[in-house]
C-alpha cells in the first residue's frame, strides 16, 4: 500500500467520528506558505509504500501539523504495469507529479488533493504534502462497510475523483488505498506520483458518465500556455502536451454526453470543499 492509513486500533472511530475532527489544519495559500516555513520537528519513515514516504511533523512556534515527505524521482523504460499488464516505454514515478497534481487540482477548483509543495529537506529535493488527520483509505472504508450518509455527494465526488484521474493519467488509479475519507466523507486524491504519462488516450473512460459543471468550464479554459506557466516547473514537454490531448478528450466526451442526457443529467453543480477543524492524534 502506498497511502497514508489510521492504525487498525482507530479503524472503527475514524469515520464515527463527529464533523469537528476532520481533514486538515488549514487549506490553499495559508497551507502552503506554513509547509514552505514551518520548522521539521520530526521525521519518520512510513513502514508502507514502494516510494518510501516520510510522516513528518512540521511547527511555526504556533501550529503544528504533519504532512508526507517523498523524494523519488526515477525513470523505468521497461515499466509493465502490475493491475493492467500494460508495458510503459517512459515510465516515471516522480515527486514532481504530486506537485503538479496539486496545481492542476487548484487550477480546477476540485479540492481534491492536499496542498503539496516543493521542499528541500536535509540538501534533499522533495514533495511535501499535507496529512490528512482522521482519515482512512477508502480500500479500509470497504472493508469496514462504511455507508456515507448523502449517497449523491458521495457519486458526485467520485466523479470528480474519476475525472481527475482520468485528465492526469494516473497509471496507479486503480488503487483504492489512494484515496483517502476523512469523518465527513469528503475524499482526497493523493499517491500521484505515477501520473501523467505520455499517451495522449483516456484509459477505461466509461465510468465517468456526468462531469461537475463549474470544473468542466476550467477544463474548457485550460490553455498550453497556463499548464506550462503552472506545471511546466513538474512536467516535460511530452508530458504537459499528452494532457492537453487528455483535455481535448474528456471536453469532447462531456459534449457527447450532454448531446445524448441533456445537461441536467450529465452536469452538477461542484463548490471547492471548505476545510474543517481538525484535532490532531496525541
Amino acid at each position: 500500500m502506498r497511502s497514508p492509513a489510521v492504525s487498525t486500533c482507530c479503524l472503527a472511530l475514524a469515520l464515527a467520528s463527529t464533523p469537528a475532527l476532520a481533514r486538515l489544519p488549514f487549506e490553499g495559500q495559508a497551507a502552503v506558505e506554513f509547509m514552505a516555513t514551518a520548522d521539521v520537528v520530526a521525521m519518520k519513515p512510513l513502514p508502507f509504500g514502494v516510494t518510501k514516504p516520510f510522516k513528518v511533523t512540521l511547527d511555526d512556534g504556533e501550529r503544528t501539523a504533519h504532512a508526507v515527505w517523498k523524494t523519488i524521482d526515477a525513470v523505468n523504460p521497461h515499466h509493465r504495469h502490475f493491475s493492467t499488464d500494460r508495458a510503459e516505454t517512459y515510465f516515471r514515478d516522480s515527486y514532481r507529479h504530486e506537485i503538479a497534481a496539486y496545481e492542476l487540482d487548484e487550477l480546477l477548483g476540485l479540492g481534491l488533493i492536499p496542498p503539496t509543495i516543493e521542499r528541500q529537506i536535509d540538501g534533499q529535493r522533495g514533495s511535501l504534502q499535507l496529512w490528512v488527520e482522521n482519515s482512512i483509505t477508502e480500500a479500509k472504508r470497504l472493508k469496514l462497510e462504511r455507508l456515507p450518509p448523502d449517497s449523491r455527494r458521495w457519486s458526485e465526488q467520485r466523479y470528480a475523483v474519476r475525472l481527475l484521474h482520468q485528465l492526469t493519467g494516473d497509471t496507479d488509479a486503480s488503487n483504492v488505498s489512494n484515496i483517502l475519507v476523512d469523518p465527513d466523507f469528503r475524499l482526497y486524491v493523493i499517491d500521484s506520483s505515477r501520473a501523467f504519462h505520455l499517451r495522449g488516450a483516456l484509459h477505461r473512460a466509461e465510468g465517468l458518465r456526468r462531469f461537475p459543471k463549474p470544473v468542466l468550464e476550467r477544463l474548457r479554459a485550460l490553455t498550453p500556455e497556463i499548464l506550462d506557466e503552472k506545471l511546466g516547473p513538474w512536467l516535460t514537454r511530452g508530458q504537459l502536451k499528452a494532457l492537453i490531448a487528455r483535455r481535448d478528450r474528456l471536453v469532447e466526451l462531456a459534449a457527447r454526453l450532454i448531446a445524448d442526457q441533456g445537461e441536467k443529467a450529465a452536469l452538477f453543480a461542484w463548490r471547492k470543499p471548505s476545510p474543517g477543524p481538525t484535532v490532531l492524534p496525541e
